[in-house]
């Protein structure tokens, strides 16, 4: 009988877990499926990491302190701090941070807008307007091919590359596209 239910639970056990992965799966393929899509500009920071191989970074990963509202005079970020970063189509079909809140947007994004939620780690000063943040998206590098990510990095010092960027309705981003101007260069597939 002891073999049984040890049988049984370790069946359960590995439902449980199969389960909650495939709802990680569904939930990143309904964001790419279903989200408001924005293209945004990538640049090449260096392109290698030793564990994962080539990979780009996002051109809006730093934010100037000046879009932030609200902001608490003389103060310094605290630790895993939320932002809300509001995006807006420009006339070259990239779309650029335009506001940003800590915790949420006092209001929702209009239709030519966006929002995309992230965290902002401790010790940022707010006190310059002049200065940047960094917040992190959960998105900040695209992975490319083994052996890629030099050829595209010397590409994009002579035109612009773009990240095509799926939105959920809370701000969630999940990275759909590797774009070459208008021409798709990777896809991610759903599943």
């Amino acid at each position: 009988m002891t073999g049984k239910k040890l049988i049984v639970s370790a069946l359960v056990l590995a439902l449980i877990q199969i389960g909650f992965l495939s709802w990680i799966i569904a939930g990143r393929a309904a964001i790419l499926r279903n989200g408001k899509e924005v293209l945004l500009k990538v640049q090449p920071v260096d392109p290698r990491d030793l564990l994962r191989g080539d990979y780009i970074s996002l051109n809006i990963s730093r934010i100037p302190v000046k879009l932030i509202a609200s902001l608490p005079q003389g103060k310094l970020s605290s630790d895993d701090t939320a932002m809300v970063v509001r995006l807006k189509k420009g006339s070259d079909g990239y779309w650029q941070p335009t506001a940003a809140w800590f915790g949420k947007a006092p209001a929702p994004a209009g239709e030519d807008e966006a929002d995309i939620a992230g965290h902002v780690g401790e010790g940022w000063g707010l006190s310059d307007p002049e200065a940047t943040i960094a917040p992190d998206y959960g998105i900040d590098r695209f992975y490319l091919p083994e052996g890629e990510g030099m050829a595209i990095q010397d590409d994009m010092r002579v035109r612009p590359f773009g990240i095509k960027l799926a939105l959920a309705a809370d701000g969630t981003a999940q990275i759909k596209a590797l774009m070459d101007g208008d021409k798709t260069l990777f896809e991610e597939p759903l599943y």
